[in-house]
């Protein structure tokens, strides 16, 4: 599976770890493959070194420091394509940026490109997803790990959760058979997610048998595990690299291609899903604690697009209907 590269040695320790971070979180959430995240490591590490030569540094670089740099960019001759690119990979760090609670703004979310499409966001089926859950309950070695299994999938589609916000769980969020989760998200914001009737079920079971299992490592004098989904690492829960590669063993198991299948993919289909069953935007906004209503809105397009597809598949009168 694809790993983040490391950030250029020349950058200031502040802009190091943001694109580091920025880049971790595109190939653990994503999927990104490792040639797209080396191109975005050389295009934030140009933007970076024009901002630390002409600014504060891109980190806390502003509106006007990211267009003098576009226009650098022009005057280099790179083409179109390439200069959309790069300001598409700046325009997504500043949005990790915002939030992981690193800025307050994104200083590059108004500046047009040089005239390339927005991509809209991959997702999943219902019966796609629901191919998933069988799968998810099915892998396992023991009883135990596929009631985990099956507890990370339910929770990842019941509710929207980031990979990162999912594996981090602390167990006390979870007890008491709750309705509601409480979700620490990015920059520290917290968050109410309702828990469906199958996922407050494969919790309940998950937790019966985590909490046994931790009560035999307490007894062999081991501390007892804060997190719903444990691990051995340092973090002390399940990673998300971890997990990544569960999903995709799930889409293996389930017969549908693993690039089309990746944590973050599950998110969008929460959304999706919910959208197409008449959600309200803000309430779908508030579920996937999106700080900003733009963020949420690209999947109204994604919806607008499903539905302009079934027209032109369906509708009589449509000429690719034969």
């Amino acid at each position: 599976m694809s790993r983040a590269p490391a950030p250029p040695r020349a950058l200031s320790s502040g802009d190091a770890r943001l694109i580091s971070a920025f880049l971790d979180s595109q190939a653990a959430e994503l999927g990104a493959a490792q040639n797209t995240l080396l191109a975005y490591g050389r295009d934030l590490k140009a933007a970076a070194e024009f901002c630390a030569a002409h600014g504060p540094g891109l980190g806390r670089a502003g509106r006007r420091d990211i267009e003098a740099w576009l226009i650098a960019c022009e005057a280099e001759g790179l083409s179109p394509a390439t200069r959309a690119r790069r300001l598409s990979a700046v325009k997504q760090l500043f949005r990790f940026a915002v939030e992981d609670g690193l800025r307050a703004d994104n200083p590059a979310i108004e500046i047009q490109g040089p005239g390339r499409s927005r991509k809209l966001p991959q997702t999943l089926s219902v019966d796609e997803v629901d191919a998933l859950l069988c799968a998810a309950r099915a892998t396992g070695r023991s009883e135990a790990e596929r009631a985990r299994n099956a507890c990370l999938m339910e929770l990842a589609y019941a509710t929207g959760m980031r990979v990162s916000e999912l594996v981090g769980l602390p167990v006390t969020a979870a007890r008491g058979d709750p309705r509601l989760l409480l979700v620490r998200g990015k920059g520290g914001k917290e968050r109410l997610v309702p828990l469906t009737d199958k996922a407050r079920a494969a919790l309940g079971k998950w937790l019966a048998l985590r909490d046994a299992a931790d009560a035999q490592r307490q007894k062999d004098g081991a501390a007892p595990a804060r997190h719903l989904f444990p691990g051995r690492g340092h973090t002390g829960h399940l990673t998300r690299h971890a997990f990544y590669a569960l999903i995709k063993q799930f889409a293996l198991n389930a017969g549908i291609d693993p690039a089309r299948v990746t944590p973050h993919r599950m998110r969008h289909a929460f959304a999706t899903h919910l959208l197409e069953g008449g959600a309200d935007l803000r309430a779908i906004q508030t579920l996937l604690g999106h700080a900003d209503i733009s963020t949420t809105e690209i999947y109204t397009h994604v919806l607008d697009e499903r539905l302009r597809q079934l027209v032109l598949t369906h509708h009589p009168m449509a000429e690719n209907n034969d």
